[in-house]
């Protein structure tokens, strides 16, 4: 996911900006971290690059 990414993206629940913990970089390209939202509080995890925005209903569903 690139930095820039954060200025489009906000949070699916409530549709506040989200702040980003990066863990991994490779270059200008996020390939691990966190994006959380400061309002309800939800994390949203990047893995291999990609964020995954679903809220955590559907996130659990998607891992069944």
């Amino acid at each position: 996911m690139k930095e820039s990414l954060m200025d489009i993206i906000c949070c699916p629940l409530d549709k506040h900006e989200l702040e980003l913990t990066v863990e991994t970089r490779d270059g200008d390209e996020i390939i691990e971290g966190t994006l959380t939202c400061p309002e309800c509080g939800e994390v949203y995890p990047i893995e291999d690059g990609i964020p995954n925005l679903l809220p955590p209903d559907m996130r659990d569903e998607a891992a069944a």
